[in-house]
């Protein structure tokens, strides 16, 4: 079964995409290459419930992306931030292909509407290389994620990462997918 996302990409996106910029070859029309979510828990005080924490953000991690994340750790000690090296940090998954484009389509459609006071995803958000970065302030407006059995709420960094060259063709390329980029 193909997404509906990469359908659409394949009927709408790149035929537009080819005449705009006049590529000669559908291979140089730009594409998504991978979607990369990470949670960062910072410090965590209490060393008992590190466990707990980082137990919780994998579960909904998970739940949200249908993949089994990956606990990052911290690469050195911080006497300043009280942290080791080797402790848990956060969590991150890397989505590609089906599963990727399955992402961004409940992400437009479904859990960016249910932001509160929604106006649309910051066009200064782009690296200079034609990748994205949105970052959410709470992983509950995905409806996979019940309400009633969240402790605490977190926020989580979302990195699209495009093929293209420029910012101005991945920014084309993320509107035609439907990203909602404000004209702010």
């Amino acid at each position: 079964m193909v997404p509906r996302l990469k359908n659409y990409y394949k009927e709408k996106v790149i035929p537009l995409l080819k005449e705009k910029y006049q590529y000669k070859n559908i291979m140089e029309v730009p594409k998504l290459h991978k979607i990369v979510i990470n949670i960062g828990l910072g410090k965590m005080s209490e060393a008992g419930k590190e466990y707990k924490i980082i137990e919780d953000a994998v579960t909904e991690l998970s739940l949200i992306t249908g993949q089994k994340p990956v606990i990052t750790k911290a690469k050195k000690s911080i006497a300043g931030f009280k942290l080791r090296e080797g402790s848990a940090i956060g969590c991150m998954v890397t989505l590609r292909g089906t599963v990727m484009y399955e992402f961004l389509d409940r992400l437009i459609g479904v859990a960016l509407p249910r932001v509160r006071d929604f106006r649309g995803t910051s066009p200064k958000a782009f690296d200079g290389r034609g990748n994205y970065t949105l970052g959410l302030k709470e992983q509950i407006i995905f409806p996979e994620i019940d309400y009633s059995k969240v402790d605490k709420t977190r926020g989580m960094n979302i990195s699209i990462v495009t093929t293209s060259k420029t910012d101005n063709e991945a920014k084309d390329l993320l509107i035609q997918m439907g990203m909602p980029i404000s004209t702010r």
